[in-house]
């Protein structure tokens, strides 16, 4: 069998459907995925085969765009304005942005852009012939191409939030350069999406209106070598605290609450083991010794040894602290994000905090209150046990049905 996949430029946005490539590789299904040539080298290093011949806006300017539009409709939830959805510069005010030229001289051409990729993937599928499609929920080049070609389709989630989310926490994009239409499909709406791979454990899948496939969450967080201390025993708890590589791109520099996060740790009975980025690492200016600091270590190496997690709420440290049974305590900003945290402490294994909302006192009330109430821990295992009891994504294939 031949599986094509089609990602978008944004490596956690797809990687859920790594493993899925093992499986169906080590199953001696050919895979090829469709990529951006900004991900060629992760793809590589994730061991799947890039076709680098999409072109599609970067997530980054959809997502500022996405938020602007949020402030101008009166549901962006911060008491500062958005950032400059092209530059990503902080704004004064929302007429610092001019959204009226940006639609009549810059969307045209980004629309451009987003219509020779959806061209370029059609294009390749009727050369290729796969048999089926697998598109992260931010490519839509992969549903508009099965869609023309007839080879059936299946969006797979990076978290616990799909499709049929509010439309100001949409985790798909809108069709700008209306290449739907043009192929005679009619304007794109999410209902032309029929079938969704969804990763995460039943108490806290998100609401669909298509088909749902169930597969068993495997993390997949970048690869680096496993420190032999994590083998040792330790002889208290173990807390983690991980932070986003894109937030601040996003949300704006006062979404950067790592500072405060580390402060609320300082003191706690606890070890505590920091992994972020090298220039998040470096803004920190001294941290406490009791921190142990690492640059970008996998969660699912460092996950299964600790008894709690701090991080931003994204869809990949959401579904590895799951499966590793950890409590989570979310900080969360963007809109998918909080939605996510939400359905995760109402499964009772986290403690949500409005990233905007948060001190360092606030954040230490949270840990302590996971490490002290055994509910958080004995909901996190529950989950735990919901994710393993989903098919592997070596059963994928049967599920698929081709």
């Amino acid at each position: 069998m031949k599986v094509l996949f089609t990602v978008s430029s944004w490596p956690t946005h797809y990687a859920v459907m790594v493993p899925i490539g093992w499986a169906l590789q080590a199953g001696g299904h050919e895979v090829r995925v469709l990529c951006t040539p900004s991900q060629v080298a992760p793809l590589c290093a994730a061991g799947l085969i890039p076709v680098p011949i999409l072109d599609s806006p970067s997530d980054e300017i959809r997502l500022r765009l996405q938020y602007f539009m949020e402030a101008v409709d009166g549901v962006w939830p911060y008491p500062w304005p958005p950032l400059h959805p092209i530059t990503g510069a902080q704004l004064d005010g929302l007429d610092d942005f001019d959204l009226t030229g940006f639609r009549e001289r810059q969307l045209p051409e980004v629309a451009a852009r987003a219509a020779a990729s959806f061209d370029a993937a059609v294009e390749y599928t009727t050369a290729f012939r796969p048999d089926f499609v697998l598109h992260d929920p931010a490519s839509l080049e992969g549903l508009l191409a099965g869609l023309v070609t007839g080879v059936k389709t299946a969006m797979v989630l990076w978290g616990p939030v799909g499709p049929a989310e509010p439309e100001h926490m949409r985790i798909v994009p809108d069709d700008i350069s209306g290449s739907f239409a043009r192929y005679g499909l009619g304007p794109f709406e999410a209902g032309m999406i029929k079938t969704v791979v969804d990763p995460c454990p039943s108490s806290v899948e998100p609401p669909l209106a298509a088909e749902r496939l169930p597969v068993r969450y495997v993390p997949y967080n970048g690869t680096a070598p496993a420190p032999t201390w994590l083998l040792e025993p330790i002889d208290r708890p173990r807390v983690c605290l991980s932070w986003s590589t894109a937030l601040r791109s996003m949300s704006g520099p006062r979404s950067f609450v790592l500072p405060e996060a580390v402060r609320a740790l300082e003191g706690l009975d606890a070890e505590v083991v920091l992994t972020a980025t090298a220039q998040d690492v470096a803004e920190l200016g001294p941290v406490p010794p009791t921190v142990r600091v690492l640059e970008r270590l996998p969660l699912r190496l460092l996950l299964p040894t600790c008894s709690a997690v701090v991080h931003h709420g994204g869809g990949g440290s959401t579904l590895t602290s799951l499966w590793a049974g950890v409590p989570q305590v979310l900080l969360t900003f963007a809109s998918e994000q909080a939605a996510s945290a939400t359905r995760v402490a109402a499964a009772g294994a986290a403690v949500q905090l409005p990233g905007h909302l948060v001190d360092a006192a606030a954040i230490r009330r949270a840990i302590d209150e996971l490490l002290a109430d055994g509910s958080y821990r004995r909901s996190a295992v529950r989950l735990r046990g919901e994710m393993e009891q989903r098919p592997t994504p070596a059963d994928l294939v049967d599920l698929i049905g081709v």
